[in-house]
């Protein structure tokens, strides 16, 4: 049914769903908004065994782990600066691939570079704007519309477009808004030679009034990221670097931890945005339309499972147009994608929200110092057959 594929977004969602197509045997194109990729200065995540086992699937991981470091532990300590516990973090210390750290940005470059190297067509600057369904081949195509005016046709309009997606109002007009957690993550890096923290550890502070995680890179720098309450963001603007080193080092002033250090030594390199969850969406697909990701589900980051349920959204729908191939419209390749990934996908944003709501709180801060992050063995020990 699918030949063509057409795939609104670049980021981490609709490029390993390219890469997916591709290995699956169905030409795909993207169409990513923006004119370049994003530098977004400081910000980071880990992608978790989970999803680096998923991009095993696809012959992706390669690139990943490359241009990361691994993170296998995880130590605890409280705002008086007492070592609360340490552990393994799930998937890290067992066979396969373990958790890797690595920025935004990297993650974004080496899955296009890819995704350009399999063959795979990326067009930017095209904003999706709208689609509408038309006859042809027998069936139903669609055609999407970008905001330079441009127009073009498939079989299927996958709609990877994030948290805000145009993809997901067209297939559903009354489809429920993202919800704002009450949260803003903070990333930064800074130089703290003095600091002694161990190799491939996350050091995570539950500080009396905010969370800081950090792990230091292997080149000597220290990357951390802070959870801290606070009123939601005005998209595209808000609080500069150096008034967000300001919030930051008094909200962990007070503390014994070197939280405030870390945070007043990030120079330019902080960067924030706010937490936002997107519990249920009812409809995912209609007609030749299908959203995933963060288009379709988004956890607040505090499970920091955002980028491995992308990637393991782009793999099981890709196989699931394979495997329906020959059904006479999408629909039944769609139902299938949906039947593997609601149930888990909901799972992890009811989790993350069960921990973004108590961010800064002693309730909170006592969960975070029992569980830490990264999940558990359902979470990262979830694997796709090919």
């Amino acid at each position: 049914m699918a030949r063509k594929v057409l795939i609104a977004g670049g980021g981490i969602a609709g490029t390993v769903t390219a890469l997916a197509l591709h290995k699956a045997g169905i030409a795909a194109e993207i169409f990513e908004a923006y004119p370049v990729g994003a530098d977004d200065v400081g910000a980071f995540l880990v992608v978790f065994t989970n999803g680096l086992e998923a991009l095993r699937v696809i012959d992706a991981h390669g690139p990943v782990v490359e241009h990361s470091f691994a993170a296998r532990r995880v130590a605890l300590i409280g705002a008086d600066g007492a070592l609360r516990g340490e552990r393994p973090i799930s998937g890290g210390d067992g066979p396969g691939l373990g958790p890797r750290t690595l920025r935004r940005a990297t993650l974004h470059r080496v899955l296009h570079d890819e995704a350009v190297r399999r063959g795979i067509p990326v067009h930017h600057g095209k904003r999706l704007t709208g689609a509408e369904t038309v006859p042809g081949g027998g069936g139903e195509r669609v055609v999407a519309a970008f905001a330079d005016g441009t127009t073009a046709e498939g079989d299927v309009l996958i709609g990877a477009d994030g948290l805000h997606s145009v993809t997901r109002t067209l297939i559903d007009p009354g489809a429920p808004r993202p919800r704002y957690t009450g949260q803003h993550t903070v990333c930064g890096r800074s130089r703290a030679d003095g600091l002694a923290l161990a190799p491939e550890t996350y050091t995570m502070i539950a500080g009396s009034r905010g969370f800081l995680g950090c792990t230091r890179a292997p080149d000597g720098e220290v990357w951390w990221f802070a959870n801290v309450p606070g009123g939601e963001l005005p998209r595209g603007g808000g609080p500069t670097a150096a008034e967000w080193r300001t919030r930051l080092t008094a909200l962990f002033a007070d503390d014994a931890t070197p939280a405030a250090a870390l945070v007043g030594a990030a120079g330019d390199t902080a960067v924030a945005s706010g937490s936002y969850d997107l519990a249920r969406t009812p409809r995912w697909h209609r007609g030749p339309l299908v959203i995933l990701g963060d288009a379709a589900h988004a956890a607040a980051p505090n499970a920091a499972q955002g980028a491995s349920m992308a990637i393991e959204d782009g793999v099981v729908l890709a196989r699931a147009l394979r495997d329906h191939a020959d059904a006479p419209t999408a629909h039944t390749a769609f139902a299938a994608f949906e039947a593997a990934r609601r149930e888990r996908v909901e799972k992890v944003v009811a989790a993350s929200a069960g921990l973004a709501g108590r961010v800064g709180t002693a309730e909170g801060n006592r969960r975070r110092e029992s569980e830490g992050d990264g999940g558990s063995e359902w979470l990262t020990g979830y694997r796709i057959s090919w």
